[in-house]
């Protein structure tokens, strides 16, 4: 059976949202108020739809509370966004993501019962300075404000070792979850896998200490 989603908000991030899940072989039901919006996704999701969202009977009346997860991707109208979010817990939907667009918003999306709330321009933001700031991290996924999962690019330094022989989660208190060589992944490599450069470390733990390893191996 395949996954069903609602979207509402057609902006970039919702519609790129909405982009994604349709290749990934989702349902989509694509929601805005504005008709331009809607029109643009009438041929790409499921079911585009022209509705106002802080309307609790107009919810009732597309069925949403019957889609597993609904992502409220709404740009700039945070009272917009916080009223859609209070009627869709109302109507007994099961997982809400929702965009924020600052701290406030999100606690009080927090407190209103959100399931998940995401800052795509915060969290780019963090991702490309991280990039920015060295050579060898590729990508960054926050996981909490003190942890997270980075890709890390493998140099010469660590050529030919061990991941048992570099001792990296007694002397660091990091985790080598996978490493990318070329077109494999190895996925929770052994202790005896030997790290080749240009390897992709993805690594995780808390950012003090992925930063330590970085620093004291990489540089």
């Amino acid at each position: 059976m395949k996954k069903e989603f609602v979207v509402i908000g057609l902006g970039r991030f919702g519609g790129s949202i909405v982009n994604e899940l349709i290749h990934q072989g989702a349902e989509v039901m694509a929601i805005d108020k504005h008709p331009e919006r809607v029109d643009e996704f009438a041929t790409i999701a499921t079911q585009a739809v022209v509705a106002d969202t802080t309307d609790e009977s107009v919810l009732k009346s597309l069925g949403i509370r019957n889609f597993e997860h609904v992502i409220v991707a709404i740009g700039d109208d945070i009272q917009s966004s916080i009223l859609t979010t209070l009627m869709l817990k109302e109507i007994g939907v099961q997982k809400i993501t929702v965009k924020a667009q600052n701290d406030y918003h999100e606690k009080v999306l927090r407190k209103i019962g959100a399931d998940h709330v995401v800052h795509p321009e915060r969290d780019m933001g963090i991702r490309i300075a991280n990039n920015m700031m060295s050579n060898n991290v590729l990508d960054y996924l926050e996981l909490s404000d003190e942890h997270s999962i980075m890709e890390i690019k493998a140099n010469d330094q660590l050529e030919g070792h061990t991941i048992i022989g570099l001792d990296i989660r007694a002397r660091y208190g990091i985790t080598i979850v996978a490493i990318k060589r070329e077109m494999d992944i190895i996925v929770s490599p052994q202790a005896d896998e030997v790290i080749h450069e240009g390897d992709v470390l993805i690594v995780i733990g808390a950012d003090a200490d992925i930063n330590r390893f970085e620093k004291k191996m990489l540089n």
